[in-house]
């Protein structure tokens, strides 16, 4: 069997074309495997998504093409459709190519980003990943923010001097003779793509022909990832979308708190001071209450299980726990929340130091807990709780 023809090597503006059905067979989950003598589809590889489309007969009969896979050992491209396609016969096949033209304009932004990343820092890029949502860089060293405007700045004076991109195979000897950037030893046909004074890179994928027609560059995000950084980038369509969507939260935001757009971090950080203070406030009325709560208990009782509302929080009830185990020696437990649903609890043991391990039996038993702890507290959650059943299978303990 012939490899496939891969036309996208002829044009990456190939969005139609016609071919034979040489194979097809079936896949998993109801899915056929579909090779044509030759294609425009672009198959998962080198860390981008493929291309997606349809293909239809000569009956007029339309089948999706969800994914496009190649196979290195035969070099058969293979069509994962939604339903089998008669071998022989010849299919008019056409890519998305809004999928197409965006994984274009992805790609092309990352090399021109990952050859300024080369050469002024000297670092690899270990790592690429183009999906439909997202594109990440993986790099050898330590990027800044700082760098990383500067880098994102360069990108796009590189896109608005609409440079021609370049990608070619060249024979063995000009081969040779190329400085060029690969995550791995390569033989045989090589193609290159070159971004004349920014990158020059082995790659088998689509590209655009001039770097204006990425449209924009945008940085998305930036974190240390295996003692180098990872990068999000967003290009073209997809980071016009990005700014969108952020310039519509700045509007929402601008409405919440009737202020201008320069106003909004200040009118956030006042919100979150107040914010602070509020819970600070209402932390110490929470202590006062709990003192005065904790006075009303009879010192005399051994074990003390109160039923609070959900208002009380984790820390909050630790504080009762841990203050009444001080004056009750047997078991001291919290019970938070409301109705049947979703109690929090903490238990610890007083100063006669009973065990807590036949609580935590009786609870994950009989009432399906979960949580845990060591010899001096437990804590934990119950979904569903019959708040007197609980307090009668307690004092029985």
């Amino acid at each position: 069997m012939n490899n496939t023809i891969e036309l996208y090597y002829k044009s990456a503006y190939i969005k139609e074309f016609d071919a034979k059905v040489i194979s097809c067979l079936e896949g998993k989950d109801g899915k056929y495997e579909v090779v044509l003598d030759k294609t425009a589809f672009f198959p998962e590889q080198g860390g981008q998504s493929s291309d997606i489309g349809s293909l239809t007969d000569e009956s007029g009969k339309e089948y999706k093409v969800t994914h496009t896979a190649i196979s290195s050992s035969e070099g058969m491209v293979r069509h994962i459709t939604d339903a089998p396609i008669t071998e022989g016969c010849v299919v008019h096949g056409c890519i998305d190519w809004n999928h197409r033209f965006s994984n274009m304009q992805q790609h092309t932004g990352e090399h021109i980003f990952s050859g300024i990343v080369h050469s002024r820092f000297g670092f690899e890029n270990v790592g690429f990943h183009l999906s439909d949502s997202e594109v990440t860089m993986d790099y050898s060293g330590v990027l800044t923010e700082e760098d990383i405007r500067e880098i994102e700045l360069e990108v796009n004076k590189a896109i608005w001097a609409n440079i021609e991109v370049i990608c070619e195979f060249p024979d063995a000897d000009r081969l040779a003779t190329i400085d060029f950037r690969s995550k791995k030893e390569l033989s045989g046909d090589v193609r290159i793509v070159t971004i004349p004074g920014y990158d020059v890179c082995a790659c088998c994928a689509p590209h655009v022909l001039k770097t204006g027609e990425i449209g924009l560059l945008k940085v998305v995000g930036l974190q240390n990832y295996k003692g180098g950084v990872r990068v999000n980038i967003l290009c073209g369509q997809r980071a016009l979308e990005y700014v969108n969507s952020q310039q519509n939260i700045i509007k929402e935001l601008v409405n919440i708190f009737t202020t201008s757009e320069g106003k909004i971090v200040d009118s956030v950080k006042k919100l979150s001071d107040e914010n602070s203070s509020s819970k600070q406030k209402l932390a110490e009325a929470m202590d006062e209450l709990v003192s005065y709560e904790l006075k009303e208990i009879d010192p005399s009782k051994e074990d003390v299980f109160l039923i609070r509302p959900s208002t009380y929080d984790g820390n909050t009830m630790r504080k009762m726990v841990n203050e009444l185990s001080k004056t009750h020696g047997g078991y001291c437990g919290i019970f938070a929340g409301d109705g049947v649903d979703n109690y929090r609890y903490i238990i610890s043991t007083g100063c006669i130091g009973k065990e807590l391990k036949a609580i935590l039996n009786l609870l994950g038993n009989e009432f399906a807990a979960r949580g845990g702890g060591n010899a001096k507290m437990i804590q934990g959650s119950i979904e569903k709780l019959d708040v007197q059943e609980l307090l009668k299978k307690l004092e029985q303990l």
